[in-house]
């Protein structure tokens, strides 16, 4: 079945001046591709990975131009303009992405840039989105475990940190007091599971936790050091901005590793350097 809002590979069935037509293999239905989106060397037979959308008579329409998110997706994307109807979003391809007036979590304003969900309306069949893009987020479904490398995409700053969507279809929230860079909403990071709560809620870091963090951070020091004739200019007393500046670890992680070091006899420690043994 061909989807709306999606990539789909297609066979060439059809091709005329203005275009070339694609269809399932085995299928009935034929999907435009306009002339001007026809790779070079296409012929009849030939299957094309194309995206297929709706155009403003709301026909099915295929373009091999790769949109910034499908159908079922969340990016961040940037308002072209806006009407009495709702907002009008950059979405790369040549037809602006829809969000009606009651899918805007705050009035959009042109030039900004928001975090949307992207879904086929079923009143209309309308590819759409959605800056309410939490009420498509259903944690109770999770299944992931301590520990687990995951994608995000950094959604919202709140006083108590910074939420982000996990793997494209979770909500987690990486806490103020671990954030030790500056990131952004619409931000993709690397991440890690740290807390599943009883209450469904995803508690979220950006560096890897427990022993496999101290075996990487031992690793990173030890690296560090040789590069460095042996000494880091870094102690018990640096700050945890000074420390995350070289070494992109938290202070708590820095601290672990270089005590683990140092019952090891590999390094002496000062308050503000330590050296290699």
């Amino acid at each position: 079945m061909i989807e709306t809002g999606r990539f789909n590979e297609l066979e060439v069935v059809k091709i005329l001046s203005f275009g070339a037509y694609l269809s399932e293999a085995g299928g009935t239905e034929e999907i435009l591709l306009p002339l001007k989106y026809i790779p070079e060397g296409t012929e009849i037979g030939s299957l094309l990975d194309v995206f297929i959308y709706n155009d403003n008579e709301n026909r099915p329409v295929a373009t091999t131009l790769k949109p910034f998110a499908q159908v079922g997706e969340f990016a961040l994307l940037t308002v072209k303009e806006t009407s009495e109807l709702g907002a009008f979003l950059d979405w790369g391809i040549a037809k602006d992405l829809f969000v009606p007036f009651r899918e805007q979590r705050m009035q959009m304003q042109e030039g900004k840039k928001y975090i949307v969900y992207i879904y086929i309306d079923e009143s209309t069949g309308r590819i759409t989105a959605s800056s309410k893009y939490a009420k498509f987020i259903d944690n109770k479904s999770a299944t992931f475990s301590v520990g687990q490398e995951v994608e995000l995409i950094v959604s919202e700053h709140t006083d108590l940190g910074y939420k982000a969507i996990i793997n494209n279809q979770y909500l987690g929230l990486i806490y103020n007091n671990e954030v030790f860079e500056k990131i952004y909403v619409g931000d993709i990071k690397r991440g890690y599971i740290k807390l599943l709560r009883d209450d469904g809620k995803i508690d979220l870091s950006l560096q890897k936790q427990g022993y496999a963090h101290v075996e990487d951070s031992k690793l990173l020091i030890l690296h560090y050091l040789k590069l460095n004739n042996g000494i880091i200019a870094l102690g018990d007393k640096s700050s945890p901005e000074e420390i995350y500046k070289k070494l992109k670890i938290s202070k708590k992680a820095f601290k672990k590793t270089i005590g683990g070091l140092y019952k090891e006899a590999v390094i002496e420690i000062s308050d503000h350097e330590i050296k290699l043994k």
